[in-house]
């Protein structure tokens, strides 16, 4: 089992949470593909909507990759983004600033924004941990 962070909107965020699936990379095959079912994702949304909106920072879902294969969304437009199912759990909001010194990727760093730039990056279990328990899910 392994750990990642997506980076998204969190317009984007809900919108995958209310399909049951996520998209990384927007909507890039590779990244979804690096995904097994039974790996953990948590999504980190910078901001209200991409590119524009308020600022979010925060935590704003977790949940499991489930079984199945990647698939491609139909957006309209030509745009078929790469998909995978995901169960996503109960899970409440998770500002980033409190845990900025117990995560292994943002602490003692002052510029900690720049490990979101990858915008899908694997995590520890232990980095894992203390964000599901900041959403208040208990692993």
């Amino acid at each position: 089992m392994k750990y990642w962070v997506g980076v998204a909107s969190l317009d984007h965020v809900r919108g995958g949470v209310a399909g049951g699936f996520c998209q990384l990379g927007h909507g890039k095959h590779a990244p979804v593909k690096r995904l097994s079912p039974g790996d953990r994702i948590i999504y980190y949304s910078p901001k209200t909507e991409m590119g524009a909106g308020e600022a979010v920072q925060a935590f704003t879902a977790i949940g499991e990759v489930l079984p199945g294969e990647v698939y491609e969304g139909n957006m309209g437009g030509n745009f078929m983004p790469a998909r995978r199912d995901v169960n996503f759990y109960k899970a409440a909001d998770a500002p980033i600033r409190p845990l900025l010194e117990r995560l292994s990727f943002t602490q003692g760093r002052s510029s900690w924004g720049y490990a979101f730039r990858r915008g899908v990056f694997q995590i520890t279990e232990e980095d894992y941990a203390i964000i599901a328990a900041a959403m208040g899910i208990k692993i």
